[in-house]
């Protein structure tokens, strides 16, 4: 149990205390048989007739995994047809980065991590905008990708490239498996990192020595005709003895279960002084972001506590839906005018980024308060353009509910709301007129916007894929309820429509799912249809 904190200084320090220099020969020794695995072996099983993709499998579905989406490849089959034994549907995609982006959208839907499996080399590059995309969205995903064999990498094999670096600066977490006894607590730990703090991407890479069976492996990178004489010998036993390491200890019993995530919270003192700040504004707002709709507060919940509190909310990214489609207290329009008029502004998971215009919109009179998990998006551009008057490293969604539970018998005055719902009637009245006018040769996109608007079901979700069509959409279309609507996030990928419609629909097989892309405005409305 020792051995594994121990390096060679610790077994030098062994030599010195034994008073000789065969003290720390042995040491060295000692070391040497560790780090080849030749202790290990000593007492754990080697060889059975399973593969390394049963042990993902089990982990995956412990974890309550239902989708793993890939475009199928060698290095990475035993994980699929492993996952497909144990319940998890496999949905092969055309593209590897449909792959990643459908399990982006299972993951903003499900509140689970989504999981998507690559082959590698350029299987993996496929998908480096789409796992930027969910990076900067803070999706939690799971990305596993094939890897050349273990002695093989760096030696010119098939798809052999350094997958790692790639990958460590879009990913909260890379691993690279060496045994297969490493499988089990390696994708245990990359599932619980994707989902606290902030949540985002992980990536595990799979060396294809490291999925499939015993027999197969040895047949593949065993030594076939062992050079002659002392050296050959001796890389006969290496080679051999590191298979044999590869695979001791693999199908020992294993937790696979959830490790706890980490969520920041709100500390009291800090939720104590926002609701008096709250309580003595007469002009506050809400802007809430994506962030809001993360476990592990309910949607409904959230939309509770902001009815009690009363207060006017503009809704942006993955929250657009998440007061119905007729609130008193959503505004839709003119959010520039509001926020110069606000007395205080809170910043639910909201990022003074472009969006904001880099937090110039804000009044530098109102008292503001911000709310979100990641310190970097918290404070950003907070040295330049706006100053927090509270800034809270903590969970947007339990801090809601928490500052509503305080506020219990308080309410934002009437006439505020009612006022930015004035102009919100007026602005779509302009939006409306709009839409009526005559074109000469294509049809007034604003005009399928109010229709498509019209025709869409209580249960629709809307994935809003591209530009300017998709900005006019945010200000035109109305998702009925929470987790409806879909868009890439501040990323602003365009073609993230098929695989996130390709999510949407595996979550919400009851729903219609409506795509829009500027190139696709009509067949995007048809979507749904296609999908049943």
């Amino acid at each position: 149990g020792l051995l594994p904190h121990l390096n060679m200084e610790s077994f030098g320090a062994i030599g010195t205390v034994l008073g000789c220099s065969a003290g720390i020969v042995v040491g060295g020794l000692v070391f040497a048989a560790y780090k080849l695995g030749l202790l290990y072996q000593l007492f754990h099983k080697t060889k059975s007739p399973r593969h390394g993709g049963e042990s993902v499998a089990e982990v995956l579905r412990a974890h309550g995994v239902k989708y793993v989406f890939t475009l199928v490849g060698g290095h990475i089959s035993p994980i699929l047809v492993a996952c497909e034994k144990m319940g998890i549907r496999i949905v092969d995609t055309r593209h590897e980065a449909t792959a990643v982006f459908a399990a982006d959208a299972v993951a903003r839907l499900s509140g689970t991590v989504g999981v998507a499996a690559v082959t590698a080399g350029p299987g993996l590059t496929n998908t480096v905008t789409a796992v930027k995309n969910a990076q900067m969205a803070e999706s939690p995903l799971l990305l596993m990708g094939g890897a050349a064999g273990t002695l093989l990498q760096g030696r010119g094999a098939l798809q052999d490239i350094d997958q790692m670096s790639l990958f460590k600066p879009l990913c909260k977490f890379c691993a690279s498996i060496r045994t297969i006894r490493e499988i089990v607590p390696t994708v245990r730990k990359a599932l619980a990192i994707a989902q606290s703090g902030t949540p985002g991407p992980v990536f595990i890479e799979f060396p294809i020595d490291t999925l499939y069976p015993f027999h197969l492996v040895s047949k593949e990178f065993g030594v076939k005709n062992p050079p002659k004489g002392l050296m050959g010998t001796i890389v006969t036993w290496y080679l051999n003895n590191h298979l044999l390491n590869l695979f001791a200890g693999a199908w020992e019993t294993r937790d696979v279960s959830p490790l706890p995530v980490d969520i920041p919270q709100a500390t009291d003192d800090q939720v104590q002084k926002c609701i008096e700040l709250v309580s003595r504004a007469k002009k506050p707002v809400i802007l809430l972001g994506s962030q809001a709709t993360l476990p592990p507060t309910p949607a409904d919940d959230i939309r509770k506590a902001l009815e009690d509190l009363g207060i006017p909310c503009f809704l942006g990214g993955m929250s657009r839906g998440m007061l119905g489609r007729d609130s008193p207290i959503h505004i839709r329009q003119n959010r520039r005018d509001a926020l110069k008029d606000a007395d205080l502004v809170l910043l639910a998971g909201t990022v003074c980024d472009f969006r904001l215009s880099y937090g110039r919109v804000l009044n530098r009179r109102s008292k503001i308060i911000a709310v979100n998990r990641d310190k970097t998006q918290l404070l950003k551009n907070s040295d330049m353009f706006w100053k927090p008057t509270v800034a809270i490293q903590g969970d947007a969604g339990s801090f809601l509910l928490r500052l509503s539970k305080g506020l219990k018998g308080h309410r934002c005055p009437e006439e505020w709301p009612q006022s930015l719902k004035a102009g919100d009637l007026t602005k779509e009245n302009a939006n409306r007129a709009k839409a009526d006018e005559k074109t000469e040769h294509h049809l007034n996109p604003l005009k399928v916007l109010h229709c498509v608007d019209e025709l869409m079901s209580e249960d629709s979700i809307i994935v809003a894929d591209g530009g300017d069509f998709v900005g006019s959409a945010a200000y035109i279309m109305r998702p009925r309820g929470p987790l409806r609507w879909l868009d890439p996030g501040a990323f602003g990928t365009l073609g993230v429509g098929g695989g996130f419609a390709l999510g949407a629909k595996l979550c919400r097989p009851e729903s219609e799912v409506y795509w829009h892309t500027p190139a696709q405005s009509l067949r995007g409305c048809l979507i749904s249809q296609i999908l049943k």
